[in-house]
């Protein structure tokens, strides 16, 4: 009795054990099982949670959620993490800009600069092609990215004509935070950040209107309220992008039903930007817009002396951003802002690492660029197609011609374009662009 008495206390404290551990494990074991959902939680934190807004790091939870969930699955599965041709040039260019950061380790700023531009795109470049292999996952991601345009879109447009009081989440109309205030700069409170994120999204519309996903209504609000949203945003690299990749795909798009649409969307753009130059409210601030000198004379200047640093230390570069300030300081005289930026991908990249990280990125671009050919064409039409990678280079022009004018360090726009790349690769690499769902689809 005595035995059996013993034994009862020992069983309730494994009991209890057991149920902590299970409560515990619980939402692991939901997150592997739902991967598509963890993936694009994480990608809707980024989007809503810009590195200027001083609140709970929502996007940093999110991603170290998505890292666990996935190191687990791959341990529970005893999966490969695959290689691609652009893995190497990716690893080397975020190896560079880490051992820069060491250098700095104290600013937490520089940290999130490293992990918008390289850590999280390097991830979601990676993971992206295990999680959406068939056409459900794609279907979900093309979802996202229709509901993350039209949500852009409205606020963009809400702004454009002064219907802020609808505007959400509230701290987009918060001067006090991020920059462009007076432009549609949606949750990432940089007009710029929001344009390409406009401009890309909306080419992923143009494809989805080619298969007949998106709802015609749907598509023709779209078409006339996007190069709304794109003209508020007040930013001319965003017009120029969007101009271009629209007169190039309604001359040379892939299909009628992009080539379409495109002309259509040029010509409503054509009449927004007319009528709001003569009847709008804020003419006189897209007139001064658009024929402000003094952003280009700044970047001029700052052109010329990223250029002159890069001649002098072209092979490795000057490192962190602490040796570069001072001296970028030292070469302008004209412009004396809080902090030099250089507005330019390119050129940062030359100064920071010289010719070593350009020909990184140059190949880590040309490897992009190749995901465009189709291994596999004909079959069933769906996301991420092989129609959809005649279209890619579009949307790889946008982000290049738009890096040419800013620092790309917007971790939404770098992690969605990875994402996309990831996606073709893996597609590459096994050969078998899409697994087809069971049933019907």
């Amino acid at each position: 009795m005595s035995a059996n008495a013993a034994a009862i206390p020992k069983l309730g404290i494994q009991r209890a054990v057991t149920s902590v551990v299970s409560a515990a494990l619980a939402p692991l074991l939901a997150g592997i099982s739902a991967p598509v959902l963890i993936f694009l939680v994480a990608l809707a934190a980024m989007l809503f949670r810009s590195p200027a807004l001083k609140a709970f790091p929502l996007d940093r939870v999110a991603f170290f959620v998505l890292i666990s969930i996935f190191a687990l699955r791959f341990c529970l599965r005893r999966e490969r993490l695959e290689a691609y041709p652009a893995t190497w040039p990716l690893l080397g260019l975020t190896l560079l800009a880490f051992w820069g950061v060491l250098k700095e380790s104290n600013v937490v700023e520089a940290w999130s600069v490293l992990a918008a531009k390289w850590i999280v795109p390097v991830v979601l470049f990676h993971v992206a092609g295990s999680v959406f292999r068939d056409q459900s996952s794609l279907r979900k991601l093309e979802f996202f990215s229709v509901a993350a345009l039209s949500y852009l879109t409205l606020v963009s447009v809400l702004f454009l004509f002064d219907a802020k009081s609808l505007i959400f989440p509230r701290f987009i109309l918060d001067e006090s935070i991020g920059i462009h205030a007076d432009r549609a700069r949606g949750p990432f409170l940089q007009a710029v950040a929001n344009g390409v994120c406009l401009n890309i999204l909306g080419l992923i519309a143009l494809d989805s209107f080619r298969r007949r996903v998106l709802p015609g209504i749907l598509a023709a609000m779209l078409c006339v309220t996007v190069p709304l949203a794109l003209l508020a945003t007040r930013t001319r690299a965003v017009w120029l992008s969007a101009g271009l990749s629209i007169i190039l795909l309604a001359s040379f798009g892939p299909d009628r039903r992009v080539r379409r649409p495109a002309l259509a969307i040029f010509v409503m753009a054509a009449v927004a930007l007319g009528s709001l130059l003569v009847y709008d409210g804020n003419t006189t601030a897209l007139r001064d817009r658009l024929w402000d000198r003094s952003p280009v004379d700044f970047r001029l200047e700052m052109y010329q002396a990223g250029w002159q640093m890069f001649t002098e230390k072209p092979i490795l570069g000057w490192g962190s951003e602490t040796d570069i300030q001072p001296e970028i300081e030292k070469r302008i005289s004209a412009f004396h802002p809080e902090r030099y930026l250089l507005h330019n991908s390119y050129l940062e990249l030359a100064v920071e690492r010289g010719v070593i990280g350009i020909g990184l990125y140059a190949w880590l671009m040309v490897c992009f660029f190749r995901l465009a050919r189709e291994h596999s064409p004909g079959g069933e039409r769906h996301f991420v197609d092989g129609q959809f990678r005649k279209l890619w280079p579009f949307i790889l022009g946008v982000y290049l011609l738009n890096a040419s004018a800013v620092v790309m360090s917007y971790q939404f726009v770098n992690g969605f374009l990875f994402t996309l790349a990831g996606i073709m690769s893996a597609q590459d690499a096994s050969r078998s662009p899409v697994v087809p769902m069971r049933g019907k689809s």
